[in-house]
């Protein structure tokens, strides 16, 4: 455990590896990664690098800097390897923890007390999870971390403050590149708050600083705003168009109450019950090792999930960059409970710390027969796996019991990483061991098969981007938001979704013969008419021909 504590940053890289390196092809492509990966490909095959457009439509919803670096892994490794296009993102969530550790050390002065916070942000649940349902998220809040970091240093000290300021708009500018507002708004601005709140920018003097602040401001609004403005005197009409609907789903779609992220802390997966008594500011607040530092943690926690609770549009997703203090302010009570469990921990203090490493411990020693008894059908191909996460999940939970009754602290929380890790490299994999769509069939071959046949292929309506994506090139539209387009062939094939059937068949019967040739089904676990089974990944392919 000593060459862990003497090794933060080698820890710290490990981890990250672990944690997000490995079975990357395992999990389907998410409809937000089957979006972006769709734009990257159209950048390569289109070179629609600055004019961004999804199935080669315009799609100016995001700023283009996480699909350039996807273009250019794609270009690297192929776009049907999966693995290559999610590894830029997976680098990035690794990049994020760094940050966390040299911004976390800055702040506290204690390589410990910096590792266990990085080493909380890597394993936090819906960290872990944005790679996969929305990866372009943790490009904005990494880098907006990075130019937090480096802002930090610019308020607090007296030297470099030209370097300070320039990387700070850098990385600023960076993070707007990557989701726009998004990071500023959920990130900086309760940062720049919680800051003023404890820290009252002692330091700071604006006479001493005010070239270098106002160098600042430019410089991040001409990295964050260059391409915006350039799409926007390019393609004034799609991109207002664009602007409009985003802007009006803010305050129209999926709206939720005020109070909707008051479970923010549940986000933490791992670290739930921590993360809650990190919260609990009285109790904590003489105890931690530094109270100014814990406040402006706990400020900086709080307010981003107010910034984000006062816009009407709520999606789970939205609260990671509330995960980014709070695994720092979580890391205040590991910390304490590391270091004071053995001597000045009263009985009650225990009862949380035996029940959160507890339940970690049962649920390790539980897996393998869980596992089991959900997936024995299915378990086939997949024994290897099984037994090998078994056996060291197993190993997991009884050392974590034997060090917990010792009270080794540090080893039970290095234990809960080692937990997380072996889930992502080990059991992950499992997942391909539960029923599959009886119905599944891809629309991968459809393209090449069409053209073999000299068939043009066109879809109906706003098909699933799964599909697009799958189906490997653009797909033209005939209905569009405002125009019907009929083909100009005596024969040709139309994908139509399920909702589109019969606007479709209104339109095409009278004059052409339709023919359902198959359904595609891109559910991979969900069989027709049951739960989980969505309508958005079927499409109907029809051959149309003129009577």
């Amino acid at each position: 455990m000593m060459w862990l504590k003497n090794n933060p940053i080698a820890v710290i890289f490990i981890a990250g590896i672990s944690i997000f390196l490995f079975q990357l092809n395992v999990i389907p492509v998410t409809i937000m990664e089957a979006r972006n990966f769709i734009t990257a490909r159209e950048m390569i095959t289109e070179g629609n690098w600055l004019l961004t457009t999804m199935n080669e439509l315009p799609r100016y919803e995001k700023p283009p800097l996480p699909s350039w670096i996807t273009a250019i892994f794609g270009w690297i490794f192929g776009f049907e390897n999966i693995a290559g296009l999610r590894l830029p993102t997976m680098l990035m969530a690794i990049f994020l923890g760094y940050i966390g550790y040299i911004f976390s050390l800055q702040l506290l002065n204690n390589k410990g007390h910096a590792l266990i916070n990085a080493l909380i942000l890597l394993s936090s649940f819906y960290i872990i999870v944005i790679t996969i349902e929305a990866p372009w998220d943790i490009y904005t809040h990494g880098f907006m971390l990075t130019g937090i970091y480096f802002l930090y240093h610019f308020f607090k000290l007296p030297e470099n403050k030209w370097k300070n300021s320039l990387l700070a708009a850098i990385f600023i500018g960076l993070s707007f590149m990557s989701k726009g507002p998004v990071s500023l708004y959920g990130l900086l601005l309760p940062f720049l708050l919680a800051y003023g709140f404890v820290f009252k920018y002692k330091g700071f003097r604006v006479n001493k600083k005010f070239f270098p602040l106002v160098a600042m401001l430019v410089l991040a609004g001409i990295i964050g705003l260059w391409w915006f403005l350039y799409v926007r005197l390019a393609d004034p009409n799609a991109f207002l168009a664009i602007t409009k609907k985003e802007t009006a789903n803010w305050s129209s779609y999926n709206v939720r109450p005020f109070y909707y992220y008051w479970s923010f802390f549940i986000q933490s997966g791992i670290w739930t019950i921590p993360a809650l008594i990190s919260l609990i500011y009285p109790y904590l607040k003489d105890r931690v090792s530094d109270k100014k530092s814990y406040l402006f943690t706990f400020l900086w926690t709080i307010f981003s999930v107010i910034l984000l609770s006062i816009i009407p549009e709520k999606k789970a997703r939205y609260l990671v960059p509330v995960l980014i203090p709070l695994a720092l302010n979580t890391g205040f009570y590991m910390e304490y409970v590391i270091s004071n469990f053995k001597s000045s921990f009263v009985r009650k203090e225990k009862i949380p710390v035996y029940f959160h490493f507890g339940l970690i411990g049962l649920i390790d020693i539980a897996f393998p027969f869980v596992a089991y008894f959900i997936l024995k059908d299915g378990l086939g191909d997949f024994w290897g796996y099984y037994t090998l996460s078994s056996v060291v999940l197993f190993t997991i939970g009884i050392l974590l019991f034997l060090q917990l009754r010792k009270k080794q602290l540090f080893t039970c929380f290095m234990l809960t990483i080692a937990l997380v890790a072996t889930i992502k490299t080990l059991a992950l994999p499992l997942s391909g061991a539960m029923e599959k769509n009886s119905h599944y069939n891809s629309i991968s071959q459809l393209n090449s098969n069409m053209l073999q046949e000299g068939v043009p292929t066109f879809c109906f309506g706003e098909i699933a981007p799964e599909m697009i994506w799958d189906y490997g090139t653009a797909i033209p539209v005939l209905k569009g938001e405002e125009e019907i387009i009929i083909p100009a062939g005596k024969k040709f094939g139309v994908l139509v979704i399920p909702v589109e059937e019969n606007e479709f068949k209104r339109i095409f019967d009278p004059e052409y013969r339709l023919t359902l040739k198959t359904v595609y089904d891109l559910n991979y676990n969900a069989d027709p008419g049951t739960k989980g089974h969505k309508n958005r990944l079927i499409s109907n392919l029809y051959i149309v021909e003129k009577r």
